[in-house]
């Protein structure tokens, strides 16, 4: 009997399955499986702020592999707001999704809308860009906010600070945000299908972080996010900082590297034991004309371009590179907007091959071998390299050659 019951037990919304370990660094290949399908890890998340990855379709981002990409809460709370959101079966619903969803909080709007928001206890009082009107965003708020979009991840709303603050106001949003994840745990309404992520702050002081990591751990939510992190500061603080909360977070619960996605920070942060990253860089630079390749970036709208018919990226496999030379991206980038989105499929597709291909060198065994071929590729000579990635690799023990 008993063994039957366990059998027809519901699932957890999340659980980890730890499938391969490097020998050598803290990198390790997971899968995480979430309501709406597993994730394979490490994953890099694409950014849908309104309910789109802008310049792709849902259909177009599912053919590229994605599993799992994000959506804004403010936003999205603000418009269309999360009585439409319930009407139209959630997010998921609502842009026609039906892989998994991860909704940030909110609270990143502290910083990047600073000049619009006041923090106090209650929560963060926003200047609405979109009216002028006053708007509160309580934790409590936005978790309600989430619980309607349906999002399978879930952030906690936390007291967010440029990672170029110092003093007093770094500990005070440290503390507030442990305050505010026990009133965003006692508001989530939908823990048996949507995962609560705490998220770990205390800015550049190693005093402050595992303050916070203390604190948090004994909540036992299903995962965590690395904060506070990637907005400016020096990348050598940036990475001790990172391998710090990686060191002591729980081994069995997936680490979300939140606002990274340089190839280079990817790489370099998976050796140091980062699950998940998102950020906004490969749609944004591609609506630049930016694309990405593996030794670093091309400028289509550069006219050294205008009579070159090889693909962005000989090696890659994305629509883009199979069906349109750089010569007719270069042509079209001064007139048509298709072009934005040729780029943006072809950035997308590289930052999931990446991720892809670190996964696979991890369950090979041979990752540590991969960060050695990536670097080269990326950077020519040793000679190049940047100091701060050296130093960090060579504290997981890649030397690199």
């Amino acid at each position: 009997m008993a063994a039957a019951a366990a059998a027809t037990a519901p699932l957890p919304p999340l659980s980890l399955r730890i499938l391969a370990e490097c020998g050598r660094s803290k990198a390790r290949a997971c899968e995480m499986r979430l309501p709406h399908g597993p994730v394979p890890t490490p994953v890099f998340m694409p950014v849908g702020t309104q309910g789109t990855v802008k310049g792709l379709t849902t259909e177009q981002l599912g053919r590229l592999g994605c599993s799992i990409c994000l959506g804004n809460t403010y936003h999205l709370g603000m418009r269309p707001g999360p009585e439409l959101m319930e009407k139209a079966g959630g997010l998921h619903g609502f842009m026609n999704w039906k892989h998994n969803l991860l909704t940030d909080s909110g609270g990143f709007q502290m910083v990047s809308l600073v000049e619009l928001s006041e923090v106090t206890e209650e929560g963060v009082t926003f200047t609405s860009p979109y009216d002028g009107k006053e708007i509160l965003l309580t934790p409590e708020k936005s978790i309600e906010i989430q619980n309607a979009l349906g999002s399978d991840i879930m952030m906690q709303l936390d007291d967010v600070v440029s990672s170029t603050v110092t003093g007093p106001r770094v500990e005070e949003a440290m503390h507030r945000s442990v305050r505010w994840l026990d009133r965003c745990i006692a508001a989530q309404k939908n823990p048996e299908k949507q995962n609560l992520f705490a998220i770990i702050q205390g800015g550049l002081s190693s005093e402050l972080r595992k303050k916070c990591l203390e604190e948090m751990i004994k909540r036992d939510v299903p995962g965590f996010a690395i904060g506070g992190l990637s907005g400016g500061e020096e990348k050598d603080h940036f990475w001790k900082m990172v391998t710090l909360s990686t060191d002591y977070l729980p081994r069995e619960k997936p680490r979300y590297l939140m606002g990274v996605g340089y190839a280079t920070d990817l790489v370099v942060c998976v050796a140091l034991g980062c699950d998940m990253f998102d950020c906004v860089f490969p749609t944004r630079t591609a609506r630049f004309g930016s694309a990405l390749v593996p030794w670093g970036y091309l400028q289509l709208k550069n006219k050294q371009y205008y009579k070159d018919f090889r693909p962005i990226d000989e090696s890659c496999e994305c629509p883009t590179c199979k069906r349109y030379t750089r010569a007719f991206l270069n042509a079209l980038f001064k007139r048509d907007p298709a072009a934005l989105h040729h780029i943006t499929v072809h950035n997308i597709a590289y930052q999931l091959t990446l991720m892809r291909s670190i996964r696979e060198s991890i369950i090979q065994d041979r990752f540590p071998r991969f960060v050695q071929q990536f670097m080269a590729t990326m950077y020519g000579s040793k000679e190049k390299y940047p100091t701060w990635a050296t130093e960090a690799l060579a504290s997981v023990n890649i030397i690199l050659e």
